[in-house]
Protein backbone atom coordinates (compact mmCIF):
# COMPACT_ATOMS: atom_id res chain seq x y z
CA UNK A 1 0.00 0.00 0.00
CA UNK A 2 2.87 2.39 0.74
CA UNK A 3 4.52 1.15 -2.43
CA UNK A 4 1.54 2.60 -4.47
CA UNK A 5 1.36 5.93 -2.87
CA UNK A 6 5.00 6.46 -3.25
CA UNK A 7 4.52 5.98 -7.10
CA UNK A 8 1.19 8.42 -7.24
CA UNK A 9 3.89 11.39 -5.34
CA UNK A 10 6.51 10.74 -7.84
CA UNK A 11 4.16 11.12 -11.00
CA UNK A 12 2.44 14.17 -9.24
CA UNK A 13 5.82 16.22 -8.98
CA UNK A 14 7.06 15.12 -12.65
CA UNK A 15 3.60 16.46 -13.98
CA UNK A 16 4.31 19.70 -11.75
CA UNK A 17 7.39 19.96 -13.61
CA UNK A 18 6.14 19.05 -16.80
CA UNK A 19 3.65 22.26 -16.47
CA UNK A 20 6.66 24.36 -15.10
CA UNK A 21 8.41 23.69 -18.21
CA UNK A 22 5.28 23.87 -20.53
CA UNK A 23 4.59 27.78 -18.87
CA UNK A 24 8.12 28.87 -18.74
CA UNK A 25 8.12 28.18 -22.80
CA UNK A 26 4.74 30.07 -23.05
CA UNK A 27 6.48 32.96 -21.31
CA UNK A 28 9.54 32.67 -23.62
CA UNK A 29 7.45 32.90 -26.33
CA UNK A 30 5.23 36.00 -25.73
CA UNK A 31 8.43 37.92 -24.64
CA UNK A 32 10.17 36.57 -28.03
CA UNK A 33 13.68 37.98 -28.61
CA UNK A 34 14.52 39.61 -25.03
CA UNK A 35 14.55 36.59 -23.50
CA UNK A 36 15.98 34.06 -26.46
CA UNK A 37 18.71 37.17 -27.70
CA UNK A 38 21.04 36.78 -24.67
CA UNK A 39 20.62 32.73 -25.04
CA UNK A 40 21.48 33.35 -28.65
CA UNK A 41 24.47 35.41 -28.09
CA UNK A 42 25.82 32.91 -25.51
CA UNK A 43 25.49 29.89 -28.01
CA UNK A 44 26.62 32.28 -30.92
CA UNK A 45 29.96 32.89 -28.75
CA UNK A 46 31.00 28.72 -28.37
CA UNK A 47 28.71 27.39 -31.38
CA UNK A 48 29.90 29.39 -34.23
CA UNK A 49 33.81 28.39 -33.64
CA UNK A 50 32.66 25.30 -33.69
CA UNK A 51 31.14 26.03 -36.83
CA UNK A 52 33.59 27.63 -38.48
CA UNK A 53 35.86 25.13 -38.10
CA UNK A 54 33.93 22.28 -39.15
CA UNK A 55 33.67 24.38 -42.31
CA UNK A 56 36.78 24.85 -42.43
CA UNK A 57 37.90 21.32 -42.06
CA UNK A 58 35.49 20.59 -44.92
CA UNK A 59 36.40 22.66 -47.20
CA UNK A 60 40.27 21.45 -46.15
CA UNK A 61 39.16 17.97 -46.85
CA UNK A 62 36.90 18.89 -49.87
CA UNK A 63 40.11 20.19 -51.25
CA UNK A 64 41.89 17.20 -50.38
CA UNK A 65 39.85 14.84 -52.04
CA UNK A 66 40.06 16.93 -55.16
CA UNK A 67 44.14 17.13 -55.06
CA UNK A 68 44.03 13.54 -54.51
CA UNK A 69 41.65 13.08 -58.00
CA UNK A 70 44.16 15.55 -59.84
CA UNK A 71 47.12 13.54 -58.92
CA UNK A 72 45.39 10.32 -60.02
CA UNK A 73 44.65 11.84 -63.36
CA UNK A 74 47.65 13.54 -63.98
CA UNK A 75 49.22 10.47 -62.98
CA UNK A 76 47.18 8.56 -65.48
CA UNK A 77 47.41 11.17 -68.29
CA UNK A 78 51.29 11.04 -67.84
CA UNK A 79 51.46 7.61 -68.18
CA UNK A 80 49.69 7.33 -71.48
CA UNK A 81 51.76 10.92 -72.85
CA UNK A 82 55.03 8.51 -71.49
CA UNK A 83 53.52 5.96 -73.91
CA UNK A 84 53.23 8.16 -76.53
CA UNK A 85 56.29 9.37 -76.22
CA UNK A 86 57.73 5.73 -76.18
CA UNK A 87 55.78 4.47 -79.29
CA UNK A 88 57.04 8.16 -81.33
CA UNK A 89 60.79 7.22 -80.17
CA UNK A 90 60.53 3.77 -81.64
CA UNK A 91 58.48 5.24 -84.81
CA UNK A 92 61.57 8.07 -85.16
CA UNK A 93 64.35 5.22 -84.59
CA UNK A 94 62.74 3.47 -86.96
CA UNK A 95 62.89 5.72 -89.49
CA UNK A 96 65.85 6.64 -89.12
CA UNK A 97 67.27 3.35 -89.27
CA UNK A 98 65.28 2.74 -92.57
CA UNK A 99 66.82 6.21 -94.23
CA UNK A 100 70.44 4.83 -93.35
CA UNK A 101 69.30 2.10 -95.15
CA UNK A 102 67.91 3.44 -97.76
CA UNK A 103 71.19 5.95 -98.67
CA UNK A 104 73.21 2.54 -98.28
CA UNK A 105 71.00 1.03 -100.84
CA UNK A 106 70.88 3.90 -102.87
CA UNK A 107 74.88 3.92 -102.64
CA UNK A 108 75.18 0.21 -103.30
CA UNK A 109 72.95 0.82 -106.73
CA UNK A 110 75.42 4.00 -107.79
CA UNK A 111 78.24 1.52 -107.56
CA UNK A 112 76.42 -1.28 -109.28
CA UNK A 113 75.77 1.09 -112.37
CA UNK A 114 79.40 2.16 -111.63
CA UNK A 115 80.38 -1.21 -112.32
CA UNK A 116 77.82 -2.10 -114.72
CA UNK A 117 79.72 -4.21 -117.05
CA UNK A 118 80.26 -6.88 -114.05
CA UNK A 119 77.34 -9.01 -112.82
CA UNK A 120 76.72 -8.90 -108.54
CA UNK A 121 74.50 -10.35 -106.08
CA UNK A 122 74.11 -8.24 -103.38
CA UNK A 123 74.63 -9.42 -99.57
CA UNK A 124 74.18 -8.62 -95.61
CA UNK A 125 76.53 -9.20 -93.47
CA UNK A 126 75.79 -11.43 -90.26
CA UNK A 127 78.98 -12.14 -88.32
CA UNK A 128 82.47 -10.64 -88.31
CA UNK A 129 86.19 -11.46 -86.16
CA UNK A 130 85.95 -9.37 -82.77
CA UNK A 131 87.28 -5.89 -82.85
CA UNK A 132 86.69 -2.17 -84.31
CA UNK A 133 87.00 -2.79 -88.21
CA UNK A 134 85.50 -5.88 -90.66
CA UNK A 135 88.70 -7.01 -91.91
CA UNK A 136 87.54 -11.13 -91.69
CA UNK A 137 83.19 -11.54 -92.28
CA UNK A 138 80.46 -13.49 -93.18
CA UNK A 139 77.62 -12.91 -95.62
CA UNK A 140 74.41 -14.25 -96.10
CA UNK A 141 75.21 -15.52 -99.70
CA UNK A 142 76.99 -18.41 -101.22
CA UNK A 143 77.37 -21.02 -103.48
CA UNK A 144 73.43 -21.54 -104.04
CA UNK A 145 73.81 -17.87 -104.73
CA UNK A 146 76.70 -18.41 -107.24
CA UNK A 147 79.67 -17.23 -105.68
CA UNK A 148 82.75 -19.05 -105.76
CA UNK A 149 86.19 -18.41 -103.78
CA UNK A 150 88.43 -15.83 -104.87
CA UNK A 151 85.41 -13.69 -106.18
CA UNK A 152 85.47 -9.30 -105.65
CA UNK A 153 83.85 -8.11 -103.19
CA UNK A 154 82.32 -4.30 -103.24
CA UNK A 155 80.76 -1.66 -101.04
CA UNK A 156 80.53 2.01 -100.60
CA UNK A 157 83.06 3.50 -103.33
CA UNK A 158 84.91 0.79 -104.59
CA UNK A 159 86.99 -2.33 -103.15
CA UNK A 160 86.13 -4.03 -100.07
CA UNK A 161 88.11 -7.05 -100.32
CA UNK A 162 88.11 -10.93 -101.56
CA UNK A 163 85.94 -14.48 -101.04
CA UNK A 164 87.95 -16.65 -99.15
CA UNK A 165 85.99 -19.41 -98.38
CA UNK A 166 82.08 -20.43 -99.43
CA UNK A 167 79.41 -22.43 -98.03
CA UNK A 168 75.76 -23.25 -99.44
CA UNK A 169 74.67 -20.22 -98.29
CA UNK A 170 76.97 -17.70 -96.85
CA UNK A 171 80.96 -17.18 -97.47
CA UNK A 172 83.83 -15.31 -95.99
CA UNK A 173 85.58 -11.90 -97.24
CA UNK A 174 88.91 -11.03 -96.24
CA UNK A 175 88.83 -7.38 -96.76
CA UNK A 176 91.96 -4.93 -97.66
CA UNK A 177 92.98 -4.00 -94.46
CA UNK A 178 93.86 -7.47 -92.47
CA UNK A 179 97.08 -7.60 -92.47
CA UNK A 180 97.47 -10.88 -94.66
CA UNK A 181 95.84 -8.82 -97.74
CA UNK A 182 98.17 -7.64 -100.59
CA UNK A 183 96.42 -6.12 -103.39
CA UNK A 184 98.37 -5.43 -106.62
CA UNK A 185 97.10 -1.97 -107.66
CA UNK A 186 97.70 1.19 -110.27
CA UNK A 187 97.40 4.75 -110.21
CA UNK A 188 94.77 5.88 -112.73
CA UNK A 189 96.35 8.53 -114.30
CA UNK A 190 99.94 6.93 -115.22
CA UNK A 191 99.16 3.07 -115.03
CA UNK A 192 102.25 2.89 -112.63
CA UNK A 193 101.95 -0.27 -110.57
CA UNK A 194 102.36 -0.16 -107.03
CA UNK A 195 101.32 -3.18 -103.98
CA UNK A 196 98.11 -1.83 -101.03
CA UNK A 197 99.41 -3.44 -98.01
CA UNK A 198 96.60 -4.55 -95.32
CA UNK A 199 97.79 -3.22 -91.92
CA UNK A 200 95.43 -3.15 -89.16
CA UNK A 201 97.69 -0.39 -86.85
CA UNK A 202 97.50 1.66 -89.70
CA UNK A 203 93.83 1.91 -90.35
CA UNK A 204 92.98 2.93 -86.94
CA UNK A 205 94.53 6.04 -88.44
CA UNK A 206 92.33 6.05 -91.70
CA UNK A 207 95.38 4.38 -94.29
CA UNK A 208 96.50 1.87 -96.11
CA UNK A 209 100.05 0.75 -97.01
CA UNK A 210 101.13 1.61 -100.59
CA UNK A 211 104.56 0.15 -101.78
CA UNK A 212 106.76 -0.45 -104.47
CA UNK A 213 105.21 2.29 -106.53
CA UNK A 214 107.27 2.42 -110.22
CA UNK A 215 107.05 6.06 -110.61
CA UNK A 216 110.56 6.79 -112.78
CA UNK A 217 108.85 9.76 -114.50
CA UNK A 218 107.77 11.37 -111.26
CA UNK A 219 103.82 12.03 -112.73
CA UNK A 220 102.46 10.48 -109.84
CA UNK A 221 100.87 12.80 -107.01
CA UNK A 222 99.24 12.81 -103.90
CA UNK A 223 95.49 12.78 -104.58
CA UNK A 224 96.04 10.54 -107.37
CA UNK A 225 93.08 7.58 -107.63
CA UNK A 226 94.56 4.02 -106.83
CA UNK A 227 92.51 1.38 -108.71
CA UNK A 228 92.84 -2.87 -109.12
CA UNK A 229 95.35 -3.43 -111.74
CA UNK A 230 94.97 -5.48 -114.80
CA UNK A 231 97.69 -8.02 -113.70
CA UNK A 232 96.60 -8.71 -110.90
CA UNK A 233 96.12 -12.38 -110.57
CA UNK A 234 92.57 -12.55 -108.25
CA UNK A 235 91.52 -9.01 -108.57
CA UNK A 236 89.06 -7.44 -111.66
CA UNK A 237 90.77 -4.31 -113.01
CA UNK A 238 89.76 -0.93 -112.79
CA UNK A 239 88.30 -1.15 -109.22
CA UNK A 240 88.71 2.05 -107.16
CA UNK A 241 90.68 1.75 -104.40
CA UNK A 242 91.14 5.14 -102.78
CA UNK A 243 93.58 8.10 -103.17
CA UNK A 244 97.44 8.70 -102.05
CA UNK A 245 97.76 10.26 -99.28
CA UNK A 246 101.56 10.56 -98.75
CA UNK A 247 104.00 9.59 -101.01
CA UNK A 248 107.99 9.33 -100.52
CA UNK A 249 111.23 7.62 -102.10
CA UNK A 250 112.41 4.73 -101.52
CA UNK A 251 116.18 4.02 -99.79
CA UNK A 252 116.93 2.68 -103.65
CA UNK A 253 115.69 5.57 -105.29
CA UNK A 254 114.34 3.04 -107.89
CA UNK A 255 110.32 2.97 -106.45
CA UNK A 256 108.07 4.80 -103.82
CA UNK A 257 106.47 4.54 -100.97
CA UNK A 258 103.57 6.40 -98.68
CA UNK A 259 99.80 5.44 -97.85
CA UNK A 260 96.39 5.41 -99.21
CA UNK A 261 92.83 6.40 -98.08
CA UNK A 262 90.68 3.96 -99.15
CA UNK A 263 87.33 4.68 -100.18
CA UNK A 264 85.54 2.05 -98.09
CA UNK A 265 84.18 3.16 -94.82
CA UNK A 266 85.58 -0.86 -92.79
CA UNK A 267 84.43 0.14 -89.70
CA UNK A 268 80.51 0.16 -90.43
CA UNK A 269 80.01 -2.11 -93.00
CA UNK A 270 76.58 -3.58 -93.56
CA UNK A 271 76.00 -4.63 -97.34
CA UNK A 272 78.48 -5.45 -100.03
CA UNK A 273 78.02 -6.54 -103.73
CA UNK A 274 79.78 -9.69 -104.85
CA UNK A 275 80.93 -9.35 -108.33
CA UNK A 276 80.16 -12.92 -109.89
CA UNK A 277 82.85 -13.00 -112.22
CA UNK A 278 85.98 -14.34 -111.46
CA UNK A 279 89.61 -12.73 -112.88
CA UNK A 280 90.90 -14.70 -115.77
CA UNK A 281 94.85 -14.22 -114.92
CA UNK A 282 97.00 -15.19 -117.44
CA UNK A 283 100.51 -15.20 -116.02
CA UNK A 284 102.25 -14.76 -119.64
CA UNK A 285 100.37 -11.95 -120.50
CA UNK A 286 100.47 -10.64 -116.76
CA UNK A 287 104.41 -10.39 -117.92
CA UNK A 288 103.92 -8.86 -121.51
CA UNK A 289 101.94 -6.18 -119.60
CA UNK A 290 104.56 -5.57 -116.82
CA UNK A 291 107.37 -5.37 -119.39
CA UNK A 292 104.99 -2.72 -121.90
CA UNK A 293 105.18 -5.68 -124.32
CA UNK A 294 101.36 -5.24 -124.21
CA UNK A 295 99.27 -2.08 -122.77
CA UNK A 296 96.96 -2.37 -119.57
CA UNK A 297 94.20 -2.02 -121.96
CA UNK A 298 94.90 -5.50 -123.50
CA UNK A 299 96.49 -3.92 -126.89
CA UNK A 300 100.61 -4.23 -128.04
CA UNK A 301 102.53 -1.61 -127.70
CA UNK A 302 104.10 0.00 -130.63
CA UNK A 303 107.80 -1.19 -129.70
CA UNK A 304 106.85 -4.76 -129.96
CA UNK A 305 105.88 -7.30 -131.97
CA UNK A 306 102.02 -8.32 -132.47
CA UNK A 307 101.35 -11.75 -131.98
CA UNK A 308 98.61 -13.69 -133.68
CA UNK A 309 95.83 -12.47 -131.82
CA UNK A 310 95.79 -9.82 -129.06
CA UNK A 311 94.78 -10.32 -125.37
CA UNK A 312 92.89 -9.07 -122.70
CA UNK A 313 92.70 -9.86 -119.14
Amino acid sequence: MKKTTDRNYKNRILLICLSIFCVLLIAISFWGDGIISPVKQVGGFFITPVQKGINSFGLWLSGLTDNFEDAVSLREENAELKEKVDTLTAENTQLLQNKEELDRLRELFELDQQYEDYEKVGARIIARESGNWFQLFTIDKGSSDGIKKDMNVISGSGLVGIVTEVGTNWSTVRSIIDDDSSVSAMVSTTSDQCIIAGNLQLIDEGALNLVRLTDTENKVHVGDKVVTSYISEKYLPGILIGYISELNNDSNNMTKSGYLTPVVDFRHLQEVLVILELKDYDPAEADKIASGEVTSAGTYSETSEPESETGSN
